[in-house]
């Protein structure tokens, strides 16, 4: 699986990178044929505080799957994030093997 990565109105540091690709090799457990993950992480501004809002999209032969998740740090919208896509995979997998 190939992971690109863009940070929006930051630089993200290296240890965020390192900790979003570990995330996301641990759904290689679940799917093996993901072909590559696309990760926006940007800032927005909601009043006094800046939110931290993390995109990941994930090409899968057949498919796309998106989740868009929001929290006050990039690592607990990561986490959210990848718990979400997990389901997902889990919910595809299912319908596929239903055929």
């Amino acid at each position: 699986m190939t992971v690109n990565m863009q940070a929006i109105h930051f630089s993200a540091d290296k240890k965020l990178l390192v900790f979003i690709e570990k995330k996301l090799e641990k759904l290689g457990l679940y799917f093996d044929r993901i072909q590559k993950a696309d990760v926006i992480l940007k800032l927005e501004n909601s009043g006094q505080i800046k939110e931290k809002v993390t995109e990941i999209r994930i090409s899968i032969p057949g498919t796309v799957l998106f989740v868009k998740e929001h929290a006050h740090t990039f690592e607990a919208s990561v986490d959210t994030a990848v718990a979400a896509l997990k389901r997902q995979i889990v919910r595809y997998k299912g319908r596929k093997s239903s055929y």
